[in-house]
Order: structure tokens, then C-alpha cells, then sequence
């Protein structure tokens, strides 16, 4: 690298330094005020508020999603159009156990660092506001509204138990299974009741039984959300959803298929009927080795060392798949909580605003801020990683 080079990545990086104070207040105040998927109107504005003030020109709401926006920084004409990407939702009851309010603080820092010191040259800078990640597929809503339309590589992070760059995640789609019975009194009667619940169970029955027959990684998984109303009364009414995933999304569209079927017949079983309703499906990640290479090496410049994901399991599904099949993109972890701490826990939640969270949050918004600039300033990078998103011959 450089002088000049150096320089200007001394630039940046202290940038974003120069935020920290604010960074963890920022961090800390979503953390206290959870919202859930499509609620969080507080957090957006938050956001949005925050990048006006940096000289964002800022659109919302966009795709017909309240708290979803777009805030742009045009630095000059023509050249690249990055996006840094934020999450601000909450799950239900434990609050941000996924450390979403980490995921917007550093965009929020990386945006400003880069706002105030690339304001010559060429390019555009984003930072998109994607609500309910957490099974709404905010992303999903804004790739067909064509929000993402014109974006040359999106970036965001991930708080984890591992700091590593290229780890997958999940094909995943959810269906919400209803069975419809007989109500009768379930004493005096219950040769006159067709019940629903009895579906619902067989259901989980047939799933378990299909489990030995399915690929490596495939998970299926799921809840009753609904099994009558009174121990008295015959369920006419059931309901449960599931989650089918696996490593390619063209295995869960048949597993799907495998587990309406196995609904079917546990429902046929009984007398009852079953209808479904299907939610988005979550595509797998899409990994862009040329920019998570270039992440890794400026979290690596600041002590982070970076470790390989495990070969087998350990991970989930998000909408960032469905952006990361459309565009270069990348969303890599940063380690804040102790290796074989799960996410979506109250550990992982209390995490997300301890001393780990805001390391962690500095290193990522550093490492972000850095990458961006890397496509700014340096063609070939932005060049390389669209060669390998499209799949050309190296």
C-alpha cells in the first residue's frame, strides 16, 4: 500500500474514531427501545434523523414500507454506487438478541466517516434502511420495488460468536399451516367432533418421520400457534407454522413440497382439512470472496483476527441472501460474544449493549468505512468483485 494510501485509510479510520461516544449512545438508545418487524418507527427516525444532519439527502418512506428509507451522498459524477446496509429490528420479547441496534450504529458511523472525507472524486454513497429482517424480508419487499436497482455492491456486518468474512446462511421459506375439524363436546359426544389438533400433531409426526430422509443441513422446524379453546371442546380450529431451510433454495422448494404433503396426509388421517398460507422465501448467501477479502484485511489492521466458519451447521437464514443473489455483497460477523453463545438469546441480547457489543461495533463501522473507500478510490476492486459475482473465468 502507498504513503498516500496509508493516509488516507488514517483518515477514515479516525473518522470514525471521532464518533465513538455518540456511536454507543446511538447503539445503546435502540437497544433500550426494541421494535419489532415494520414497527420500528423510533429507530428509523432515529437514523434518518442522524444522516441528514451528515448531508444525506434522505427519501422515506420508500417500496411502501414505513420505516424503510434510502439517504444518499452524491461525491461526484458518475463512478460507483455503494450501499452500507442497516437493520433496526427487534424480536419479539427479547428485544435486540440478534444485535440489530450494532448493525445500524456502524453503518451510521461508517456513512459519516466516509461523508466527511471523501467529499472529492466520483460515486455515490447509500446507506438503506431494511426493516424486519427478522421473517418480514424488508430486503426482499425492496429488491421488487427496485430500491436496490443501480447499486454496485451492498455492505453491512453482523455482530456473532466468530469474527469471520465468508460465511453462508440458509434458503429458508415459512408456511403457515391450517387444519380445519368438527367442533363437539369432547365427552359427551366426541364421535360427532373432528378434531383439528389431532391433525396438527400428526403433522409434527409425519415431519419428524421424513427427517432421516432428507440432505445434510436441512432443517425443519416449527410451532403450534393455536390448538383450540377449551379441553372440553373438539379443536375445529388449528394452527402451526414452520421454517423448511436448507443450503439451496431449489431443495427447500422441494422440501416444501415434501412437508404439504405429509400435512395432507396427516390431516386425511383424521377427517380434517388443511390449507396453507406461504410467507417469503429467504435465499441462500451468495459469497463475494473479493470483498470480504478486502473487509478482512482492515479488520485484521486493527488486531482482529478473522477464522473460517465451521464447515457444517451454525448458521441461519436472512433477506440479505435474496440481495446478495441480485448485487456484489457482503455481511460478515464480528465476534462480541464467547463461542457457543447463540443468537436470539437474552446472553446475546445483553451482549449487544456490553463493552464486547461496542468493541465490536467500532471495529465493524472501521472495517466498513474502509471497504467502501477501497471502491471509491480503486476501480479494479469494484471491478474484481462484479467479475466474481457474475461468475467469469478468473
Amino acid at each position: 500500500m502507498s504513503r498516500s494510501s496509508l493516509m488516507a485509510t488514517d483518515v477514515v479510520a479516525a473518522a470514525v474514531d471521532a464518533q465513538r461516544a455518540d456511536l454507543e449512545t446511538f447503539a445503546l438508545d435502540l437497544h433500550a427501545h426494541p421494535e419489532t418487524a415494520f414497527e420500528e418507527r423510533r429507530s428509523a427516525g432515529r437514523l434518518v434523523t442522524a444522516l441528514r444532519h451528515a448531508g444525506f439527502d434522505v427519501t422515506a418512506p420508500v417500496a411502501d414500507l414505513e420505516t424503510a428509507f434510502v439517504a444518499r451522498r452524491r461525491f461526484g459524477p458518475g463512478g460507483p454506487r455503494v450501499a452500507l446496509i442497516a437493520e433496526y429490528d427487534a424480536l419479539p420479547g427479547l428485544g435486540h438478541a440478534c444485535g440489530h441496534n450494532l448493525i445500524s450504529a456502524a453503518a451510521l458511523g461508517a456513512a459519516r466517516a466516509l461523508a466527511s472525507t471523501l467529499d472529492a472524486g466520483a460515486g455515490e454513497l447509500l446507506v438503506i434502511g431494511t426493516p424486519a429482517e427478522e421473517g418480514g424480508g424488508g430486503k426482499i419487499l425492496m429488491l421488487r420495488a427496485g430500491v436496490f436497482d443501480g447499486v454496485d455492491a451492498a455492505l453491512m456486518f453482523h455482530p456473532g460468536a466468530r469474527t469471520m468474512t465468508v460465511r453462508g446462511a440458509l434458503a429458508a421459506t415459512r408456511a403457515t399451516m391450517r387444519f380445519f375439524g368438527k367442533a363437539a363436546h369432547a365427552a359427551a359426544a366426541p364421535h360427532l367432533g373432528i378434531n383439528a389438533l389431532d391433525a396438527c400433531i400428526q403433522t409434527f409426526n409425519a415431519v419428524n418421520a421424513l427427517r432421516q430422509h432428507v440432505r445434510d443441513e436441512t432443517r425443519i422446524h416449527g410451532v403450534i400457534t393455536h390448538g383450540g379453546d377449551a379441553p372440553n371442546v373438539t379443536p375445529a380450529y388449528a394452527e402451526a407454522k414452520f421454517i423448511i431451510r436448507h443450503r439451496s433454495h431449489v431443495y427447500v422448494d422441494e422440501l416444501k413440497e415434501r412437508v404439504y404433503a405429509a400435512a395432507r396426509g396427516a390431516a386425511a388421517s383424521v377427517g380434517a382439512t388443511v390449507e396453507f398460507e406461504e410467507g417469503l422465501a429467504y435465499a441462500e448467501r451468495k459469497i463475494n470472496r473479493t470483498l470480504a477479502a478486502r473487509f478482512e484485511a482492515h479488520l485484521e489492521a486493527q488486531g482482529e483476527p478473522v477464522v473460517e466458519p465451521l464447515a457444517v451447521g451454525g448458521v441461519g437464514s436472512s433477506d440479505f441472501g435474496n440481495l446478495s443473489q441480485a448485487l456484489p455483497a457482503i455481511h460478515p460477523y464480528v465476534a462480541m460474544v464467547p463461542e457457543g453463545t447463540s443468537a436470539h438469546t437474552p446472553e446475546f441480547a445483553a451482549a449487544a449493549a456490553s463493552s464486547a457489543g461496542m468493541r465490536a461495533l467500532h471495529l465493524a463501522a472501521t472495517a466498513l468505512a474502509l471497504t467502501a473507500a477501497d471502491l471509491f478510490r480503486d476501480p479494479d476492486v469494484l471491478a474484481a468483485a462484479a467479475a466474481e459475482f457474475r461468475g467469469d473465468a478468473a
